[in-house]
C-alpha cells in the first residue's frame, strides 16, 4: 500500500489512484442510464453499494433469493470504483460484461469527473458522512492497512493535522463534499445528495427517497410483500459483517473483507476526539460552509 499522496486537480491521492483518475478521464463514455455512485473515503460506502445493488438490480436479483449475490460477493465486488479497479493499472474494461443500469463508484471530486459523465444523463448519487466520523473511521481503516504491511500505525494527532489541512485522501473533505451538494441543488434530477446519519435515522424513507429519483420507485405490491424492509435488512450493517465472505474473504486487490466493516456508527468520533480537536475542525468546516445551506449533524 502506498503512503504517499499527491495533489492532482487540486485533490490528493496515491500515484496508481491518480493514473486511474486520469485513464477514466480520457476513456470513460458514460451512458444516459448509468448510475455513479460518489462519496470520500469512509462515509458509509460499502453500505450505499449494497443499497444501491440490491435496489436497483431488485427485478433480476429479487432480494428474498437464497443465494442473492450480496450474501456470496462483498458489495466493492458488486459495484466497481472507476479509478480504483475498472480503469487500474493500464486496464481497458470490458463494459459488454455489464447489465443495464451500469453501477459504478468513485471517489472523485465533482470538477474531475470524466466529461461525459457530467455532459451525460447519468445519475449521481452522492453519500455524506460528518466528517468527525470520517475522519476516524479513514485513520482506522489506514492504520488497519498499515499494521498489515508495516507493522506500525500513524499517530492521530499526525493525521488530523493533515486532515485539517486538507491533506486527505481525494480531499480537502469540505471542498469535495461542497462540490456535490451545490451541484444537488443547481441539478436536483442528476445529483441526489444523501447524509449517512439520515438513512441511520430514517432507512425506509432515503431508500424511497433513493429509488424515486433512480425512476424505479417501489410499487405498493413491493411494499406490501416486505421487499423494502428486507432490503434493508440484508443491507444493514450487522448482516454484511457477520456474512462469511466479509469475515474471512478478500478483494482483489489483497485487502482483507473485514477491514470494510469496523463499526459503522454514528458519534463514534466521541471516544477519540478532544476537546481541542472538536473545536479546531467545528472552526474550519464553519468557515468552509459558510452560507451553503449544508449542516452536518454529529448526533
Amino acid at each position: 500500500m502506498e503512503s504517499t499522496i499527491y495533489n492532482y486537480q487540486g485533490f490528493w491521492s496515491s500515484s496508481r489512484a491518480t493514473q486511474g483518475v486520469m485513464a477514466c478521464q480520457k476513456q470513460f463514455q458514460a451512458q444516459d442510464d448509468d448510475i455513479i455512485l460518489v462519496t470520500t473515503p469512509k462515509s458509509g460506502t460499502v453500505w450505499l453499494k449494497s443499497l444501491l445493488f440490491a435496489l436497483v438490480n431488485r427485478k433480476s436479483n429479487p432480494i428474498f433469493e437464497q443465494d442473492h449475490p450480496l450474501l456470496v460477493k462483498n458489495p466493492h465486488d458488486l459495484v466497481l470504483f472507476l479509478e480504483l479497479d475498472l480503469y487500474v493499472d493500464g486496464q481497458v474494461p470490458d463494459f459488454s460484461l455489464f447489465t443495464s443500469p451500469r453501477l459504478m463508484a468513485t471517489h472523485v471530486p465533482f470538477a474531475s469527473l470524466p466529461k461525459s459523465v457530467r455532459n451525460s444523463r447519468t445519475k449521481i448519487v452522492y453519500l455524506c458522512r460528518n466528517p468527525r466520523d470520517t475522519f476516524i473511521s479513514m485513520w482506522q481503516f489506514a492504520n488497519n492497512l498499515r499494521l498489515d504491511n508495516y507493522k506500525d500505525t500513524n499517530s492521530i494527532e499526525e493525521m488530523f493535522d493533515h486532515f485539517c489541512k486538507g491533506m486527505s485522501l481525494y480531499g480537502p473533505f469540505w471542498n469535495h463534499v461542497l462540490d456535490y451538494w451545490r451541484e444537488s441543488l443547481e441539478n436536483p434530477d442528476k445529483v441526489i445528495f444523501l447524509m449517512y446519519e439520515e438513512i441511520k435515522k430514517q432507512p425506509k424513507i432515503q431508500l424511497k427517497r433513493l429509488a424515486e429519483f433512480l425512476e424505479c420507485p417501489f410499487s405498493n405490491e413491493e411494499e406490501n410483500c416486505g421487499v423494502v424492509d428486507e432490503i434493508l435488512r440484508v443491507c444493514s450493517f450487522e448482516n454484511l459483517r457477520n456474512l462469511e465472505v466479509n469475515t474471512n474473504g478478500k478483494l482483489s486487490a489483497g485487502v482483507a473483507n473485514k477491514n470494510f466493516f469496523r463499526r459503522g456508527e454514528i458519534g463514534d468520533w466521541k471516544n477519540y476526539f478532544t476537546v481541542e480537536m472538536k473545536d479546531k475542525l467545528n472552526e474550519i468546516i464553519e468557515q468552509k460552509l459558510q452560507g451553503s445551506g449544508l449542516k452536518f449533524s454529529y448526533i
